[in-house]
């Protein structure tokens, strides 16, 4: 497994973002979900060996980042998208995407080819040179996309990657999240059920800090089967559901 999350907790003074979060994926695109406010963020920067946990275990890649060492030979593997991804407006997307790639670490030899190839990836081959000040807020978003992949990372977190993309621009982005889940463990952070059905092979919903389902996109739709939740498609009247029942438990206890 390149992900082994066992028990998981992150506070930030009196708030519980991740209450007792235990996860394990391996290679294929894994779909988190959950309302604004769940802790799929947090979870995702622990991931991403941003933030550590207060308690719990976390293992990435084989290693723990609790170390240095282990943490730096992580990050030269990891791909990361954050929600809200700074930049300098002056540089172009070429010099964006190499800047990230000498943070990784990369061999010097084969940061061209590297960006290149990553800027390709996301359509933005014929804006290499162009600064990003002058870019869409949807380009801007595929430019955050091409730093994250341009190590070929063994693990990819990506969080809300779709954000300003128009309809044909998420199109091909799952298509790309499909080949790069052959061969690395794809971790998409979204609320948009849409993405999830198309790109993911498994889903877990986060809500208040815990997962309240894991399991296929299938197998998340049938739960809202006859149930008379919200939702226009089979996968959201799922989601409703989910969250539905999840909410009642809690209210209960």
């Amino acid at each position: 497994m390149n992900v082994e999350i066992s028990d998981v907790t992150r506070r930030f003074g009196r708030t519980q973002a991740v209450a007792g979060v235990t996860l394990q994926t391996g290679p294929g695109v894994f779909g988190l979900l959950g309302p604004n406010g769940a802790g799929k963020t947090t979870l995702l920067r622990m991931m991403a060996t941003v933030i550590p946990p207060n308690s719990g275990r976390v293992r990435l890649l084989g290693r723990d980042p609790g170390g240095y060492g282990p943490r730096r030979e992580i990050r030269r593997r990891l791909g990361y998208l954050p929600q809200n991804l700074g930049y300098y407006p002056g540089f172009t997307v070429a010099e964006f995407v190499e800047y990230f790639a000498l943070l990784k670490e990369m061999p010097p030899g084969r940061v061209p080819q590297a960006v290149a190839t990553a800027i390709e990836h996301v359509g933005l081959g014929g804006r290499a040179r162009a600064k990003l000040r002058t870019l869409s807020g949807g380009m801007l978003r595929r430019a955050g996309i091409a730093q994250a992949i341009v190590n070929e990372p063994e693990l990819l977190l990506l969080d809300e990657p779709t954000a300003g993309l128009d309809p044909e621009q998420r199109v091909a982005f799952r298509a790309l999240l499909r080949d790069l889940g052959e061969r690395a463990t794809v971790i998409v952070s979204t609320h948009l059920v849409e993405d999830v059905g198309a790109a993911c092979t498994e889903v877990a919903l986060m809500d208040a800090g815990k997962i309240v389902f894991q399991g296929t996109p299938d197998e998340l739709a049938a739960r809202g089967e006859g149930t008379g939740a919200a939702g226009d498609a089979p996968l959201e009247r799922g989601y409703s559901a989910v969250l539905t029942t999840a909410r009642a438990a809690t209210a209960a206890a």
